[in-house]
């Protein structure tokens, strides 16, 4: 998600992180039906960088598993660095 889209500007500007926290808030409160049947995590990835809390430590977490796996620790970085220039692609060549 791009912070610095009309809807994102007045939130992002007051504190860091706050536009992610937001779009997790209302991912969540979208697919809570499917909590019943699954584990749903809502992640939201600011362009600029910062990443909803909680879809933060899930990450760390799958990056953790994904290091002990693979027995390469720099394997536990790729996936939030993957998805942050994915997340940064997204915002600027929609722009």
């Amino acid at each position: 998600m791009c912070p610095l889209a009309n809807s994102y500007v007045a939130t992002a500007a007051c504190v860091a992180g706050s536009a992610a926290e937001g779009a997790a808030a209302r991912k969540s409160a979208k697919y809570t039906d499917i909590e019943t049947n699954y584990m749903f995590q809502s992640i939201a990835v600011e362009s600029l960088g910062p990443i909803n809390a909680s879809g933060c430590a899930f990450l760390s977490k799958l990056g953790r598993k994904l290091s002990t796996q693979s027995g390469n620790d720099r394997d536990q970085f790729f996936v939030s660095a993957t998805l942050r220039s994915h997340s940064a692609f997204q915002c600027y060549s929609t722009s």
